[in-house]
C-alpha cells in the first residue's frame, strides 16, 4: 500500500469501480482501491502514475484485478462499486455526486464552500490545492445548501451504507475561517440523518467556536497544518502561514477540551520539504496535546504549481510511518477510534497498518 499511495498505479480499464476523483481540496487525482482487505486512495491521474511499474488488470466478473509490478502478478485488489447515490438528483437538478462524493468505501465527503481566499491569487494560496479546478470543469457546485447536504446524506447512509462523512471548506474570511458554514450544514444533516461527521476548517478567530461547532452536531474536527515548518509553510502555503504555528496550537489545546482526546486531528503532507526529524517532533508534541496526527504523502496535482514536484519515496514513507505508528501506540491514540473523518477513514495513507498497540 506504501508502495502504491507513493508511485501510483496505471489503469487496465479506466472504468472499473467507483469513478476517480479529480480536482478539489485537499488530495486529489486518485482512484480507490481494497488491497487486503483496506481500502486506500491510489494516485492514478498523476506524472508518476502514468510512468509507475504497477499496473491494474481489467477487472473479472468477480469485480477482482490482478496487481501486475513490471509485468508481474504480485496481488490481487478490488474496486469500490459506484454508489448507488450517484444516480440521483436534486428537484432543481444538481447531481448528487455534485454535492457530495463516496471517498474510500464508506465516506461521504464534501467541500461545502468550493472557493478560498487563498486560492483567489496563486502568489498566496496553498500550491498544492486544486480546490478551483474542479468548480472550473463543472464536476461540482460553488455553495452547498444545507438542505442539499441533508438530502444527500441521507440517501448516502439508506443506499450505500455510508458510516461518517467529512465536511471541508475553502476559507470564506479571516475571521470565523468556515466554522459558521459548518455549524449550519452539520446542523441540517444530523437532523435529517444519525450520521458522525467531521468538519475541517483553519484554526477560527474565537475559541467559542469550537464549542458552537459540536453543538451544531460536528462529532471531531480537523485543522490542517499540511506543513510543520515556517519556513515550508511560508513558501508552499504563503497565505495560510499567515495563521502562525503558534495560534495552530494554542487551537488544538482548546479544541481537544471541546471534542476530547483523539477527536482532532491534523493532516500532514510528507515531501513538501519539511524533514522527517521536522514532521516527527511536531506528532509528538501533538499527540501530546491530544491531536492524531494524520500524515500523508504529496500527490502531485495536474494543473497546480507543485505538479512536477516529486512524491516521496516508499521507502522515505516506511521510515516515517513506522516511528509514527509507535509513538501513536504509545500515546494510545488510534484511527479506529476517531469518531468521524479523514484519520478514521485512512483512505490517504497507510499510515494505520502502522499503528502498534503496546505489547
Amino acid at each position: 500500500m506504501t508502495e502504491l499511495q507513493s508511485m501510483g498505479m496505471r489503469l487496465g480499464d479506466p472504468g472499473d469501480g467507483a469513478p476517480s476523483r479529480r480536482g478539489g481540496a485537499g488530495p486529489s487525482d486518485h482512484k480507490a482501491v481494497t488491497v487486503d482487505g483496506t481500502t486506500v486512495m491510489i494516485p492514478v491521474h498523476t506524472g508518476s502514475a502514468f510512468n509507475s511499474p504497477y499496473i491494474a488488470a481489467p477487472a473479472g466478473p468477480d469485480g477482482r484485478s490482478a496487481i501486475l509490478r513490471d509485468g508481474l502478478k504480485v496481488g490481487v485488489i478490488s474496486f469500490p462499486r459506484q454508489p448507488r447515490f450517484y444516480k440521483l438528483q436534486t428537484l432543481d437538478g444538481v447531481p448528487y455526486s455534485q454535492i457530495a462524493t463516496l471517498h474510500g468505501k464508506d465516506v461521504l465527503a464534501t467541500t461545502v464552500l468550493q472557493s478560498c481566499i487563498r486560492y483567489e491569487s496563486r502568489r498566496k494560496s496553498c500550491q498544492f490545492c486544486a480546490i478551483g479546478q474542479s468548480l472550473a470543469a463543472g464536476r461540482t457546485i460553488l455553495r452547498k445548501t444545507p438542505e442539499q447536504l441533508a438530502e444527500v446524506a441521507r440517501a448516502a447512509v439508506l443506499l450505500d451504507g455510508v458510516k461518517h462523512m467529512v465536511m471541508t471548506t475553502g476559507t470564506p474570511n479571516a475571521t470565523d475561517r468556515g466554522a459558521a458554514i459548518l455549524c449550519e450544514s452539520a446542523f441540517a444533516v444530523k437532523s435529517a440523518v444519525d450520521l458522525p461527521i467531521q468538519g475541517q476548517c483553519e484554526p477560527p478567530d474565537d475559541d467559542a467556536w469550537f464549542t458552537r461547532m459540536r453543538d451544531a452536531g460536528i462529532d471531531s474536527l480537523g485543522m490542517h497544518l499540511e506543513a510543520v515548518t515556517p519556513e515550508v509553510r511560508a513558501r508552499i502555503m504563503p497565505g495560510k502561514a499567515s495563521v502562525p504555528l503558534s495560534r495552530y496550537f494554542d487551537a488544538f489545546e482548546r479544541a481537544v477540551e471541546v471534542f476530547g482526546r483523539g477527536q482532532v486531528s491534523t493532516y500532514i503532507i510528507a515531501g513538501l520539504g519539511d524533514t522527517q526529524e521536522a514532521i516527527l517532533r511536531c506528532c509528538e508534541q501533538l499527540i501530546a496535546i491530544g491531536v492524531y496526527p494524520f500524515v500523508v504523502p504529496f500527490v502531485p496535482i495536474a494543473g497546480t504549481p507543485l505538479e512536477d514536484h516529486p512524491a516521496p519515496s516508499p521507502l522515505a514513507m516506511r521510515e516515517l510511518l513506522a516511528p509514527l505508528g509507535e509513538m501513536l501506540g504509545a500515546g494510545g491514540m488510534y484511527s479506529g477510534e476517531i469518531k468521524a473523518g479523514c484519520g478514521r477513514c485512512g483512505a490517504c495513507s497507510s499510515l494505520s497498518t502502522f499503528e502498534r498497540k503496546p505489547s
